[in-house]
């Protein structure tokens, strides 16, 4: 057991691997950004989207509370990766934490953008009072702010899982290559979501495919991480 953390590394270990696995299956981000908002929000048509918002309110509802979840899980799989990792270097580690809530506090600070949107079409007093080309400027706004502050949010998450990975390949009880992984996810995530800001005609979908690290990372967690033996002092 871990001096003054209340919890052994196994523990942590399950529960990082369950905070970071479950939002995916159970719906966090993911479903919310590549199936809800991206069956509604349609780039270059805020007419368009405005319609598919007012017809389809309760799914747009609930891809704000699938991210809602998704950083509630990340406030716990904050705590839970600091306690995993403070033996390899507490004070790293607990950086590492903190660019983590950090990231969190950035996205939902976004994510309200969407719930002003949400509110504006909702009430159908601001309607009468903005008339339709203002409302749907006003919607459009709000919608691009969500876009370019969830981008810098998830520009902030990339450091956090490059330090992450640092931490996991100076450990000696998680394999190497997982801190590898985590640190080519990272800058993965750094790069792609600054592309709104400093390159925004560039495609970097290519790097999609250096998130899978991530993933594997809380793969093995959820299946090996109960076997972790706690390093002697």
């Amino acid at each position: 057991m871990n001096a003054g953390m209340g919890m052994s590394m196994r523990q942590a270990a399950l529960v990082a691997g369950f905070t970071s696995f479950a939002p995916l299956v159970l719906g966090g981000v993911p479903f919310a950004e590549f199936y809800v908002f991206a069956r509604l929000i349609v780039p270059g048509d805020t007419a368009e989207t405005v319609l598919n918002i007012l017809a389809n309110r309760s799914l747009f509802l609930t891809g704000v509370f699938a991210h809602l979840i998704t950083f509630v899980a990340d406030v716990i799989l904050a705590w839970a990766l600091y306690v995993l990792l403070v033996p390899v270097h507490r004070a790293l580690s607990l950086l590492t934490a903190w660019f983590r809530l950090v990231y969190t506090a950035v996205a939902l600070s976004a994510l309200m953008h969407l719930v002003s949107a949400f509110r504006l079409l909702d009430d159908g007093t601001f309607a009468e009072t903005f008339g339709p080309e203002q409302l749907h400027a006003h919607v459009e706004v709000l919608i691009k702010s969500f876009k370019y502050e969830w981008s810098l949010s998830i520009a902030i998450f990339g450091i956090h899982v490059a330090l992450l990975g640092y931490l996991v390949a100076r450990s000696r009880y998680i394999p190497r290559i997982l801190g590898v992984l985590l640190v080519i996810a990272g800058l993965g995530y750094v790069i792609n979501y600054l592309r709104p800001y400093l390159y925004p005609d560039l495609d970097t979908r290519f790097i999609s495919i250096t998130f899978f690290g991530e993933l594997i990372f809380a793969v093995w967690l959820l299946v090996r991480g109960w076997r972790i033996t706690e390093p002697a002092h």
